[in-house]
């Protein structure tokens, strides 16, 4: 089955995958939930059931509908059951969540911004500053 997945800190991507419980299950970590934020397009964002109670990492926002924990993927729908994303979605989908998202509590709400897999790395996991040295005389 052809889906976008989406995984913190990475770069979105396409990929095929078994169309079964236990394969969504391994890619999300855990129980599925599949949430509709785009009712004109039929495709569900299939995520983590309790991504955010178990403190998985901040992943993508959702315009203003929410913002999801954990790895994601995107799929088709086809009356009750998951399919293929068309190419249409696939390639919008893409496009959409391509970049990795970091954020930052400020008292105005969640502050996200767009970055690449390097920043996000350095963003979320900085280096300590190495002590100064002066050379010896």
């Amino acid at each position: 089955m052809k889906v976008v997945i989406c995984e913190p800190g990475q770069y979105a991507r396409i990929a095929d995958i078994e169309p079964t419980l236990k394969a969504k299950q391994e890619i999300v970590g855990g129980l599925i939930d599949c949430v509709y934020p785009w009712p004109n397009d039929m495709v569900g964002l299939v995520c983590n059931d309790e991504g955010k109670f178990n403190g998985m990492p901040l992943n993508r926002a959702l315009e203003d509908y929410d913002v999801i924990a954990g790895t994601f993927l995107i799929c088709g729908i086809s009356g009750e059951n998951f399919c293929d994303l068309t190419e249409e979605q696939a390639t919008r989908y893409m496009q959409k969540f391509h970049d990795p998202e970091v954020f930052a509590q400020t008292p105005y709400g969640l502050l996200h911004m767009r970055t690449t897999p390097e920043q996000y790395q350095q963003i979320t996991n900085p280096t300590p500053p190495k002590p100064s040295q002066t050379p010896s005389r």
